[in-house]
């Protein structure tokens, strides 16, 4: 499946939240992290996001998709995604 994470935590978390992230999936642009994951490490990823967050006070959006969706980008892409056949 592919995933879309964006957050919303506190600034003493981010930086714990953007390393966790970043060792699973891509790092699009400022708080918004994309990839493919298997089944299992989308539950590890909840796992660690869970462990991470303060839920009364922080906010993890995960859209799952079933492939990743065309995009389109305006402006300067931060983080681009290499098209690898």
């Amino acid at each position: 499946m592919y995933v879309v994470i964006v957050y919303d935590v506190a600034v003493e978390r981010v930086n714990k939240v953007k390393k966790f992230l970043r060792r699973h999936l891509h790092w699009v642009q400022n708080s918004v992290f994309e990839g493919e994951v298997t089944l299992a490490e989308y539950e590890r990823i909840k796992v660690g996001l869970r462990k991470l967050i303060d839920e009364d006070h922080d906010a993890v959006i995960i859209y799952r998709l079933r492939s990743m969706p065309p995009r389109e980008t305006l402006g300067v892409e931060k983080n681009p995604i290499e098209d690898t056949i």
